[in-house]
């Protein structure tokens, strides 16, 4: 090992970690040796041979970092949650004596990977998890870029063109997802049911959904799967692109024929929030599913222990039945959101509510 003063020490550190400090986006373009050959000419100015150069960085920066260590070091695990709540996986906010709350079983999962990782992190100190309001548009600058460990928020990780490069899906601990439909006027079931019944005994829901919603205005969450779906099949339908969910169930204008999003939420408010609106389901009763899709962890691709991690604690909950039992808490029992909220929720910064009730507001595709 080469001893260096002080000085050079110091701008050796200033060096690396203003390199460090610029965001991966860009460092990302930055490839090629004619591209780095700038870098090494700088640090060649104060160090004397190849080998002396990754002896002084290991002095201001380990190499061998990985991400768990990372968290372990920090005691805290950023963790980014949907700008919209998605009942029952995530409630509104509400305030308690304790500061603002939030609840749900995304956030119960979270716990358990946060009480999972002070394990693994030798149990000296709490993995204190902080939430983070993301927008999905946002998602892989704030992974990639090191602002969150991880985004958990009702995220679908099969679904074609819902998860950006540079981002990883777990294995599910949400098996059961799939987009539904709801509906206010009874005459629009009426009309896929005739489709149903003409395919004698062939079921073939996408060719029922095109023809029994041809004409009609459905309406869809910017970013989120039922937009990429409507935007995939629905070629026949007039499109409404909404902020949130709650602004296509308040617009009037254009009057909204079908709303599409993942089928759980869509249960879930229409039995317990919104009783105007119901789910469209077959012929036969049955609930109607229009894609088979799994909730999954996000994280940045490159983050391969903590994705292992992450992996291996989703299998031992669902292998022991606890992830069964934390979808049957929030799915099926009855329960008032804050009074869990009050008891067991995750704090949210306060400045942020006002972000997490914004509605938004709902436009036809193309302007028309």
């Amino acid at each position: 090992m080469a001893l260096y003063d002080r000085r050079e020490i110091l701008m050796i550190e200033r060096f690396i970690r203003g390199a460090q400090s610029i965001p991966r986006r860009l460092r990302l373009k930055a490839h090629g040796m004619h591209r780095i050959a700038p870098c090494v000419m700088i640090l060649g100015f104060f160090l004397q041979g190849c080998g002396l150069l990754f002896d002084a960085a290991e002095m201001v920066h380990p190499l061998t970092r990985d991400e768990l260590s990372t968290i372990c070091d920090r005691g805290q695990l950023r963790v980014g949650i949907s700008v919209e709540p998605f009942r029952p996986f995530v409630f509104p906010a509400v305030y308690t004596d304790e500061g603002v709350r939030v609840t749900g079983l995304d956030v119960e999962l979270i716990r358990e990977v946060a009480d999972a990782l002070t394990r693994h992190c030798g149990g000296h100190k709490a993995i204190v998890p902080t939430l983070h309001l993301t927008r999905f548009r946002d998602l892989f600058i704030e992974v990639n870029e090191g602002h969150l460990d991880l985004f958990v928020s009702s995220f679908s990780g099969n679904v074609p063109g819902a998860s950006p490069l540079g981002l990883w899906s777990s294995i599910p601990y949400f098996p059961d997802g799939g987009i539904g439909a709801i509906i206010h006027d009874p005459k629009v079931a009426e009309r896929v049911w005739a489709q149903f019944r003409q395919q004698g005994g062939q079921a073939d829901t996408l060719a029922a959904i095109q023809k029994g919603l041809s004409g009609l205005t459905v309406a869809v969450q910017n970013g989120r799967n039922a937009q990429l779906y409507a935007q995939a099949n629905l070629e026949r339908t007039r499109l409404l692109l909404c902020d949130s969910l709650p602004a296509a169930v308040e617009t009037k204008d254009p009057r909204i024929d079908v709303i599409l999003a993942d089928h759980s939420i869509l249960h879930y408010v229409t039995t317990r929030v919104w009783p105007d609106w119901r789910l469209l389901e077959r012929p036969d009763g049955s609930r109607l599913i229009l894609t088979q899709e799994y909730f999954s962890i996000v994280t940045g691709e490159e983050k391969r222990r903590l994705q292992w991690f992450l992996n291996n604690l989703l299998y031992r909950l669902e292998e022991s039945g606890r992830l069964a039992q934390m979808r049957r808490r929030w799915l099926e029992e009855t329960y008032a959101p804050t009074r869990r909220a009050t008891a067991e929720g995750l704090p949210l910064e306060g400045s942020k509510v006002p972000d997490h009730y914004d509605q938004g507001l709902c436009r036809m595709v193309g302007g028309k």
